[in-house]
């Protein structure tokens, strides 16, 4: 549990920083205002390596072009198909699950036409996004033998709104079942021996939208009826079902699903909630003003109410939290490059996307007990994308360098932190300029992670310890100007590099963040 108390800066500051603050329309904050206290008191709670989790849809370029180039490609290095260099990065980042097909793409997608001979599989439309035709070259085999490339477990989206019920019992027999089975032998007959074992499969995507416009007392009707084809009667298999969840703040629609789906039938119940100004003017991805930044920040903070909310009524029917919160779409929205297709998302990623990566990661690590799986959206060349292609070239974003600063809390034990932060205000309205979060490793050595959301202004930060440490040291993610980003011409704008703006003395740390930074700190004894 995370608790966060917001001060108001007490004194006026003069000169030209004060000047320049008020010009752009955010307020002046005083500097030794911010207070982070971690528990000495040893928490139960580990930080799910899952909460890490990314999201790879058929929309736009991050399967084909992105993910898969094809086998016959001779000018990007592949392992059938599949981008070495992606590979490469995706592993270091210790990514833990990959949701596919989707998305919207998810309810229109039949997954026995992406199996079998390539050239015999049926074209399909992408109603979705661009309207294109694909021709369903990358299927079943081809990403789960991709997620055994990368090393992560697989996360399969079913269709329901336009599928079957005996659609996506058959995909789970052909996937996991190892014996003779109708499944398991076209399985076999398709070159693949042994089951993959997807352990984690949705139960449609967003169905108040896309997903079929349903009721919730509805879809709670309809995921019970999926959910019972999809294991036997003690789900021996271990199948973890996840029930199409909220968009942002509807609570009726959580609540209807606690309440009226039994639990046994139940693994997660999923949420989505994109940083997004406002849907029919979303902004631009780099040339944003000082108010955008700040309404996307406002939209990104809001996922702790959101996730604290959603987590209490899910405490009404489940007190012994055994359903998991999952947040399996997240991130930030702009509109798309200028020149691209609309119906893509391209965008860029900049030293915003930085700060609501930071933010939002800070808050599932806090709420571990409940949020157990998350996935960023998406991976390449869409929306918050952690890496962007273009032919045989490919850039790390500053989202991607987070999320890798970030992989040391995965499987981490959770120290619980109380914040008292200033706030950043603009136009009257408030956020808390300092977010946090921290875990005990195995290894004994605690870590810290910092962000500074203030766009202008260094805050220090003065740390309670929950023991006395002897060592402390750093990484940063910052820039020169907050809209920096990383370009195919020029690739490493933005990289991590070690800080050392903070000082330990006995049981007390104190931290020095500059503006518009992400900063993980190791302690140790």
């Amino acid at each position: 549990m995370i608790m966060y108390l917001f001060r108001k800066h007490a004194r006026k500051r003069t000169g030209c920083i004060a000047a320049m603050l008020l010009a752009a329309g955010f307020s002046a904050n005083a500097q030794e205002a911010n207070t982070v206290r971690l528990s000495p008191e040893r928490s139960a709670t580990r930080i799910s390596r899952h909460i890490y989790g990314h999201f790879a849809e058929h929309l736009g370029r991050c399967i084909y072009d992105g993910f898969y180039v094809g086998e016959g490609n001779t000018t990007v290095s592949h392992t059938n198909g599949v981008r070495n260099d992606v590979v490469d990065a995706l592993r270091r980042l210790n990514i833990p699950n990959l949701r596919w097909p989707g998305g919207c793409f998810a309810d229109t997608y039949h997954w026995k036409d992406g199996i079998g001979p390539k050239e015999s599989r049926p074209t399909i439309v992408n109603t979705w996004w661009g309207g294109v035709t694909e021709d369903n070259s990358f299927g079943t085999h081809d990403f789960l033998n991709m997620c055994e490339l990368l090393g992560t477990e697989p996360y399969l989206a079913g269709n329901v709104a336009s599928g079957e019920v005996q659609e996506l019992a058959d995909w789970v027999q052909y996937v996991n079942h190892d014996g003779k089975s109708p499944m398991a032998d076209l399985r076999r007959k398709n070159g693949r021996e042994k089951p993959w074992g997807v352990k984690y499969w949705g139960v449609g995507n967003e169905a108040w939208g896309c997903g079929g416009n349903m009721r919730p007392e509805y879809y709670a009707d309809v995921y019970r009826r999926y959910a019972t084809f999809m294991s036997d009667w003690n789900n021996s298999g271990g199948v973890f079902r996840i029930a199409s969840g909220a968009n942002s703040a509807d609570y009726h629609w959580t609540e209807t699903l606690m309440k009226n789906i039994p639990h046994h039938l139940l693994e997660g119940v999923a949420l989505h909630h994109y940083a997004v100004i406002d849907w029919s003017n979303k902004g631009p991805s780099t040339a944003y003003s000082d108010k955008q930044y700040f309404q996307t920040m406002q939209s990104a903070w809001k996922m702790e109410e959101l996730v604290s909310k959603h987590a209490a009524i899910m405490d009404k029917y489940d007190p012994k939290k055994r359903v998991a919160l999952v947040v399996d779409e997240w991130g930030g929205w702009y509109e798309v490059e200028p020149g691209t297709n609309p119906g893509f998302l391209y965008q860029q990623n900049t030293m915003r996307d930085a700060m609501i990566a930071g933010v939002t990661l800070n808050i599932f690590n806090n709420h571990a007990e409940r949020v157990r799986m998350a996935n960023l959206a998406q991976t390449i060349n869409v929306l918050q994308a952690v890496i962007l292609t273009e032919g045989d070239r490919m850039i790390l974003t500053p989202t991607y360098h987070v999320m890798e600063m970030y992989k040391i809390h995965q499987e981490a034990t959770l120290i619980p932190v109380t914040v008292e932060s200033v706030t950043l205000t603009m136009d009257g309205e408030e956020l808390p300029a300092i977010s946090a979060s921290a875990s005990a490793d195995s290894l004994g050595n605690t870590h810290l992670s910092l962000v500074n959301v203030h766009p202008r202004e260094t805050q220090r930060v003065t740390v309670s310890l929950d023991r006395i440490y002897n060592k402390v040291e750093g990484r940063m993610l910052t820039s020169r100007d907050l809209r920096d980003h990383n370009t195919f011409d020029n690739p490493d704008v933005i990289a991590p590099t070690v800080f050392d703006g903070a000082r330990v003395n006995g049981d007390k740390l104190t931290v020095t963040l500059p503006p518009f930074s992400v900063v993980v700190l190791r302690l140790a004894e």
